[in-house]
């Protein structure tokens, strides 16, 4: 039997650190090598980030944008390691970090690791490809806890970004991401979005194609975050070894070949 792969956790200490924690428990495929966060307290399982990552094959990271941007950059500089990264609101200048350091470290980046969710993402490309714009028009509905801090979520943009590519055009272009006051009619091909947030809410979205006489709906429903550790788990075992590159679920899942 080979040796299982050991999986370091940013974050070590925040809710989707202790769910990670918890999904690795019991598995002898994978092990829990260290946790780390920005504080340092041994006697809670919290090492210096460096011992961390010396301990580890791979890094499981949901902190926050630029601190996984700046994570991969250092296993870009040390090399051997790997990266799971699953924070969502990326700006364009912490996306290009990600992008440097994917020529030297094999990352797995993704808004949602769920295989249901992914799942979704290819059925509602193939809609939208399938379902004439002027005929459908779309709309991708998302709700989550109140204590989230980017909207539309990164789940909703990746769905936003299937519908998009599903009809040849690019999502900026189209996304209508806030509507208030005398909007107008709403203009035939633009994806729009929709946002609750409040209470305990783990993850809601919604895909709605509405044409004048039917609705077509596509919906996701996560009922704990749990699911969402257990797929980042799957992508760090899947990273392992793997060539450097920026990888998503879509990798992971074999649901899509690479050049």
């Amino acid at each position: 039997m080979s040796e299982p792969i050991k999986i370091a956790i940013a974050g070590a200490d925040g809710r989707m650190g202790r769910a990670v924690a918890a999904a690795l428990d019991g598995r002898d495929d994978v092990v829990l090598a260290a946790g780390f966060n920005r504080r340092v307290a041994r006697d809670e399982g919290l090492i210096p980030a460096e011992e961390a990552i010396d301990a580890a094959d791979v890094i499981i990271d949901f902190t926050t944008p630029a601190a996984s941007a700046a994570l991969a950059e250092r296993l870009a500089q040390i090399g051997g390691k790997a990266l799971v990264s699953g924070p969502t609101g990326w700006s364009d200048e912490d996306l290009g970090r990600i992008a440097k350091a994917a020529e030297r470290v094999a990352i797995v980046r993704a808004g949602n690791f769920s295989l249901g969710v992914n799942m979704l993402m290819g059925l509602v490309r193939q809609a939208a490809a399938a379902l004439p714009a002027r005929d459908y028009d779309i709309e991708v509905l998302e709700a989550h806890h109140r204590r989230k801090v980017d909207a539309p979520s990164g789940t909703a943009l990746m769905l936003g970004e299937a519908a998009a590519d599903g009809r040849g055009v690019k999502l900026p272009d189209v996304a209508q991401r806030a509507r208030d006051g005398i909007t107008g009619a709403r203009r035939a091909g633009d994806i729009g979005f929709a946002v609750l947030r409040g209470g305990g809410i783990v993850g809601e979205h919604s895909v709605v194609f509405a044409a004048e006489d039917e609705i077509l709906t596509f919906s996701h429903s996560a009922r704990d975050r749990s699911l969402f550790a257990r797929g980042a788990v799957e992508a760090a075992r899947w990273v392992a070894g793997k060539p450097p590159g920026e990888y998503d679920m879509q990798d992971v899942l074999g649901m899509k070949s690479r050049s």
